[in-house]
């Protein structure tokens, strides 16, 4: 990881984009890793099968909150179908960096959230993207 990326993922954590909480989320979903006790909570306002508006919250380490800031800003005013193209490559490409294996689970738990999140909603509300 070059001295850029770096300053990129502490800009995300240091200060988050969508950081917060929805009033009246259509959808809302936590998950956790036990392992390392990082934790994502994402909330999402829908419209048409559209992100609307999506904030976080959680704790966890740097690059867990910062990837969750980073996401929020790739997936607003997306379609949900959108989602199901981003796997792990994708997502370590909003990242901009090189992550270790380590740390992987830590760079993907927000994409984790959001999929299990949106996969949920659709299967309560018998909606499909």
């Amino acid at each position: 990881m070059d001295l850029e990326d770096l300053e990129y993922i502490l800009d995300h954590y240091k200060s988050p984009r969508n950081y917060g909480k929805l009033t009246d989320p259509d959808i809302t979903y936590e998950q956790g890793n036990p392992i390392c006790g990082d934790k994502v909570r994402l909330d999402l306002e829908l419209e048409d099968n559209i992100i609307k508006d999506i904030k976080f919250s959680g704790q966890g380490c740097t690059i867990s909150q910062a990837a969750a800031s980073m996401l929020t800003e790739e997936v607003i005013n997306k379609d949900l179908e959108y989602i199901d193209t981003i796997d792990s490559e994708e997502m370590f490409k909003i990242i901009k960096a090189e992550v270790s294996p380590i740390r992987y689970e830590c760079a993907l738990l927000a994409l984790k959230v959001l999929k299990t999140a949106i996969k949920s909603y659709l299967q309560k509300t018998g909606k499909t993207n």
